[in-house]
């Protein structure tokens, strides 16, 4: 019976090299319970797995893959929907997708009307995924990027044709409902001897089936799919009303006094003037997304058997050769082949600077070409550029959930059935208990289902994580993940990697003694020697007199001596570069006031060179690894937030000690290797710290990956490979401080929003329940219901809005710098 149910699937397996490795994988796979059969092709890196899909899911296939030292190679797409309303219809999209053969992971990012899926081609491609949108009921819109010609523009072009249906629906609504409240408060006849039943009922009836049709085509497709949404309570508050209305104008059951006619449109106006203001509101949450879509140029020109060719970008292939003409934009990345031209790459890194770019040197997708051609060669095009990295990573980190999230989740799995409860015992207390009449029974049951809204709390995390992550984008802090959006604010420590983190990362001439020479000879016969050598401190002092504009002499009779320093004859004149121990092997004599010098400068921590020229002292260079410029400010920032700052060195203690002291650090770790950066990490975090590892995220990843946080300074063209949590895309400390301040700040309104969204409905359910009305008369209209129902999402999209002004401290403490 067993082979009856048997399943197939493919996985795309990476990392395999030989017959050895595809022993290893099946071996691995065929022993996961309930796994018949498994074939690895090393040709085309697939292993074919037979498995009993009760007893086996497709994540058990991959995590034995990884486990036996392999990858499965997922492919993953965005997909662009419409029709989606509420969290409810999030929920009802996830399910419907996670319930496909193949896919292993989908979310929906409510508030940019998206779906990151990820999948295995092997079993499904897009349009399964197609179907199943379609299937549930909503709109298939493409997938993101698919269409490079017709992106960002097409969907404003949707966005605004949405809205403009929302409004005209909105206007007519209060355009019929306002004249009949007033003729119902004033009392004013009918015309044409109508009844005023008979009179609003053909007044209204086209206008109701207009407005409403979209709520309840909603309200069927969810219950067709076996889902409570909004849509279904808004559809029983409004056709209760009405319902209620035909049976009172034709007196079946009810009376005349039931006529909910223009409440009902009222309603119905106040929904969809709602979900206008909340459309409208969540289309500006991801104009950090097209802002940075919109750096990328249509076109290209490419350069085909000597001829300039404009070319779609989606056409641009690696290893064209393109032009870029001055004002404008780079199309791809590439490698120049030939011209100068000075390139504004402040999109990337942020400096406002432009570039010189030659020959050899690369360039950046979307920067901008300022005043010559430039030839070059295409090397990543379409998803593999950099600015199509930074787009995916801000994407995915914005449909992903903060562990904040899941108190909102529950709250809503369990919010409509308890409404629905609330509304019923409302009705029946009222009406069989307290005895009131069925009117204001039936009016409060009407309040109830329409001034209940899971959606300001379905809302309330994802807009803020989607205008906060792509504010970040705009500073140039680019944060990969809901837990890494939660974590910083519980650290308390940080620990900084010292080389090319709070240092440059390149040794650098940083002070010039001189001994009976002017400092210029001094650089020029220093450089003359070393410029025969590759020994980092030797470029240098080469770097040092070339920044100084001094041309080197010629030397002859270079020498090296090891652990010690070189020789040379520049002008024949003998000239020694090196230490303490050279001069005191050639017989220089060193005297106190040089003893003093080296003794201060190796105190602070640096590298020194002494020259001797023709036997004689003639200057001391010192060389170190020189801090960034906002480093004392970085750490200060961070001690001022309470944290314990650390640093991790693989430098002697003594030198470590006096680099930490220049910066305010008083705790250092010395001497660790670079492996064993991570343990360290480790050894902090059994002490009960919360850590935060900032490195540069190449030697680091160990490190990186251990934190609880791992911050990455990124040079910006590397950044959708860096290892961190966290990635800057500038070289600056301070954007460490600023990633933990918006951090923060997008948690905090996160907060924010979740206690309004509690609050709102734990007040105003109540209210509409009628529990005010013993006490002080008051009864909660159902128009005024509806009112409040369309604010409440619209005041936690507006809030999570304030985000996109946001400036953290750090980053304004570094623009007035």
């Amino acid at each position: 019976m067993a082979s009856d149910t048997k399943q197939e699937v493919r996985l795309k397996v990476s990392g395999m090299t030989c017959v050895n490795c595809v022993g290893a994988v099946e071996k691995a796979l065929r022993r996961v319970d309930g796994v018949h059969s498994a074939q690895v092709n090393l040709g085309n890196e697939t292993a074919t797995v037979e498995f009993e899909p009760g007893k086996v899911e497709a994540t058990q296939l991959e995590e034995a893959v990884q486990e036996a030292g392999y990858q499965v190679i997922r492919d993953q797409v965005t997909v662009k929907v419409g029709g989606m309303t509420c969290v409810m219809c999030s929920g009802a999209i996830e399910k419907a997708l996670n319930g496909l053969e193949g896919v292993m992971e989908a979310k929906v990012n409510l508030a940019a009307e998206k779906v990151n899926v990820v999948y295995n081609s092997s079993q499904m491609g897009p349009a399964d995924l197609r179907s199943a949108i379609e299937e549930a009921g909503y709109q298939y819109l493409g997938l993101e990027g698919e269409d490079q010609e017709t992106g960002p523009d097409e969907e404003a072009l949707l966005q605004t044709r949405a809205l403009k249906g929302l409004m005209a629906r909105t206007l007519l609504g209060f355009a019929v409902a306002f004249p009949l409240m007033a003729m119902m408060q004033l009392e004013v006849m009918p015309p044409f001897d109508l009844s005023m039943a008979h009179f609003m009922l053909a007044v209204t009836l086209l206008p109701f089936a207009y407005l409403s049709q979209p709520i309840f085509q909603a309200a069927f497709r969810a219950l067709r799919n076996g889902t409570l949404n909004m849509d279904v309570m808004y559809s029983m508050g409004i056709g209760t009303a009405y319902l209620a209305s035909l049976m009172g104008t034709f007196d079946i059951i009810l009376d005349g006094d039931f006529l909910f006619y223009e409440t009902s449109v009222m309603l119905a106006a106040f929904l969809t003037m709602g979900r206008y203001l909340e459309k409208r509101a969540k289309g500006k949450t991801s104009q950090a997304i097209t802002k940075l879509m919109g750096l990328q140029p249509r076109t290209a020109l490419v350069v085909v058997d000597g001829k300039e060719v404009e070319r779609p970008i989606a056409k641009v292939r690696a290893k064209d050769v393109l032009l870029v003409k001055p004002g404008q934009k780079v199309p791809v990345d590439g490698v120049v082949l030939s011209g100068e031209s000075y390139v504004d790459e402040s999109m990337i890194s942020g400096e406002p600077i432009p570039v010189l770019k030659q020959e050899g040197d690369p360039v950046v997708g979307g920067t901008l070409n300022t005043n010559s051609v430039l030839r070059f060669e295409a090397t990543k095009v379409g998803r593999d550029t950099v600015l199509a990295q930074i787009i995916r990573l801000v994407e995915q980190a914005q449909g992903s959930k903060p562990p904040i999230q899941r108190i909102a989740d529950r709250a809503v799995r369990y919010f409509i059935p308890a409404v629905l409860t609330i509304a019923l015992l409302t009705f029946i207390g009222w009406y069989l208990i307290f005895d009131e009449t069925l009117l204001f029974a039936l009016t409060a049951l009407i309040a109830i289902l329409v001034v209940a809204c899971p959606c300001a709390l379905g809302l309330a995390t994802p807009t803020a994580v989607t205008v906060g992550l792509g504010r970040g984008a705009e500073l140039g802090v680019l944060i990969k993940s809901g837990d890494a959006l939660e974590s910083p604010g519980k650290l308390t420590t940080v620990v900084f990697d010292k080389t090319g983190t709070l240092t440059l990362g390149r040794p650098e001439v940083t002070e010039v003694i001189c001994l009976g020479l002017d400092e210029k000879e001094l650089l020029r016969m220093a450089a003359s020697v070393e410029r025969n050598s590759q020994h980092p401190l030797a470029k240098a002092v080469v770097r040092k007199a070339s920044q100084a504009g001094i041309e080197p002499a010629e030397s002859r009779e270079f020498d090296t001596f090891g652990g010690l320093g070189v020789g040379a004859l520049v002008e024949q004149r003998p000239v020694l570069m090196g230490n303490r121990a050279l001069m005191e092997e050639r017989n220089i004599e060193i005297d106190d006031g040089i003893l003093a010098n080296l003794d201060r400068l190796e105190g602070e921590g640096k590298t020194t060179v002494l020259m001797a020229l023709e036997g004689k002292p003639a200057g001391i260079l010192s060389i170190a690894d020189p801090l960034k410029p906002t480093t004392k400010e970085a750490i200060s920032q961070f001690k001022q937030m309470g944290l314990n700052v650390v640093m991790i060195t693989g430098d002697a203690s003594g030198t470590a000690k006096a680099i930490a002291a220049q910066v305010g650090i008083d705790e250092v770790l010395a001497q660790v290797l670079p492996g064993d950066k991570a343990l360290k990490v480790r050894e902090l975090q059994e002490r009960g710290e919360v850590v935060a590892f900032v490195g540069d995220g190449i030697n680091d990843a160990p490190a990186l990956a251990q934190a609880d946080v791992g911050i990455a300074l990124g040079s910006g063209t590397d950044v959708a490979v860096e290892s961190g949590e966290i990635v800057l895309m500038k070289d600056d400390l301070l954007d460490a401080v600023a990633a933990v301040q918006l951090s923060t700040k997008v948690m905090g309104r996160i907060k924010q929003n979740l206690f309004w969204a509690f609050a709102y409905n734990t007040a105003l359910i109540p209210a509409a329940a009628g529990l005010l009305h013993p006490f002080y008369g008051f009864t909660f209209e159902p128009e005024l219901a509806g009112l409040a129902m369309a604010l409440s999402s619209v005041t936690v999209v507006t809030l999570s809005l304030l985000l996109k002004g946001y400036t953290p401290p750090a980053a304004k403490l570094r623009e007035s710098s």
